[in-house]
């Protein structure tokens, strides 16, 4: 896309310049140029903008690392998305398809885009369109459910769906449910405030109250879906991992005519006294290769929260393997 003569020589080694036509430059080079400075840091390249291109000098390794990931800043910035250091960091972690060829859903009412902004994030949206159930693996911060949401709105909103139907465990992570304040209401719902987060970041805070009110839309705790058929429904179960085999079978066979599930979890993250009754890591045994469920695994590659959670989430793993 941009020219390139790679072959000329500097005193650190190549230039490679990188046609930036089109592109909103501000975005490019981000607030104080951080966006360059980023990749210079990531790759011990020079980068800098010269008339219409990115010019990136340093050794030919280093160029040639850097190169791709500066052609996905330029077309992040032919389409005017926002561009941050940390999209910086993510583009060098991953080798896949570059997620502006997923799909994009264009949610009504807060006039947002959602699309994945890593490769593997727009293949699990692509996964969650295109099965009854899709299962999502994966570390914190990856956006399991932020993305499993978004897709149900999609579907209600294009009339796919006559309702959204939102389920976590009220698992006791160290605390107890009885000693909480309230009613049981009031006990489970700081459990079930990640959906509402979710939910009120993709819909007009006043629509989704009155879709509470009318049960288009249900947030409850799992245990609440026992005896129940959902048609024509799109059902989310949250931190399946907190789920026992029992439940996750319940939840399973609660699914009616029309209605699709989106299973998200994170196997590091058991709160069950026993981590071998978790149901989620029974369906990964037993599920694979029945058609309409599909499994999607995301890494720490596509973290998208603030870059220290994905340093975070891998310390604990190096932690993990060194006592196993």
């Amino acid at each position: 896309m941009g020219e390139s003569n790679g072959g000329a020589g500097t005193i650190d080694g190549i230039t490679t310049r990188l046609g930036t036509e089109g592109a909103d430059l501000l975005t490019l080079a981000g607030v104080g140029d951080a966006n360059l400075l980023e990749l210079q840091r990531l790759f011990s390249v020079r980068a800098t903008l010269r008339g219409e291109a990115l010019v990136i000098a340093g050794s030919a390794a280093a160029v040639e690392r850097a190169a791709p990931v500066a052609q996905r800043m330029i077309d992040a910035g032919r389409r005017r998305e926002t561009l941050e250091p940390d999209d910086i960091v993510r583009f060098s972690l991953e080798n896949r398809t570059d997620p502006a060829n997923g799909p994009r859903l264009v949610l009504p009412g807060v006039r947002r885009v959602v699309q994945g902004k890593t490769g593997a994030q727009s293949a699990y949206l692509q996964a969650m369109l295109d099965n009854d159930i899709t299962v999502g693996i994966g570390p914190a911060g990856t956006g399991k459910t932020y993305l499993g949401v978004a897709a149900a709105v999609d579907a209600l909103a294009r009339k796919r769906v006559k309702r959204i139907v939102l389920a976590r465990p009220a698992v006791e992570a160290g605390e107890s449910l009885g000693f909480l304040p309230g009613d049981m209401q009031a006990k489970v719902d700081p459990y079930l405030r990640p959906l509402y987060d979710a939910l009120e970041d993709m819909m007009p805070a006043e629509r989704v109250l009155k879709a509470i009110e009318t049960r288009v839309i249900e947030i409850a705790p799992l245990a609440y879906m026992r005896g129940r058929t959902l048609a024509d429904a799109f059902v989310i179960l949250d931190e399946a991992q907190n789920a026992t085999r029992a439940q996750m079978k319940m939840f399973l066979t609660r699914l009616g005519v029309n209605s699709r599930a989106v299973i998200t979890g994170d196997k590091t993250q058991v709160d069950l006294p026993k981590r071998d009754d978790s149901g989620l890591f029974q369906i990964e045994r037993i599920l694979p290769g029945i058609e309409g469920i599909a499994f999607h695994y995301l890494s720490d590659a596509d973290i998208v929260r603030h870059r220290i959670v994905r340093d975070i989430v891998r310390a604990y793993a190096a932690d993990s393997d060194s006592e196993a």
